[in-house]
């Protein structure tokens, strides 16, 4: 993928609504938690289960590696 910035929208909001949301096992009954969902082209869609109608974040497969990769060096750890 060239640019996430560049795909149609139109694609996009198909790729959402059809979407198979992984939620992490140890969420409390699915909520209050980061769900997660690959989608084609190497995007990877991030939203807030409590609020699933607002807009998903989208990363390159290569931010999504570096985001998570960053998280499990605790390098997002509040100070």
């Amino acid at each position: 993928m060239n640019d996430k910035n560049d795909l149609d929208r139109a694609w996009i909001e198909s790729q959402l609504a059809s979407a198979e949301w992984l939620t992490s096992s140890f969420s409390s009954g699915g909520t209050n938690c980061v769900q997660v969902a690959f989608l084609d082209q190497g995007l990877v869609a991030l939203r807030d289960s409590k609020n699933p109608h607002k807009p998903a974040h989208l990363f390159t497969d290569a931010e999504y590696d570096a985001f998570t990769g960053g998280i499990a060096r605790g390098e997002l750890r509040r100070p």
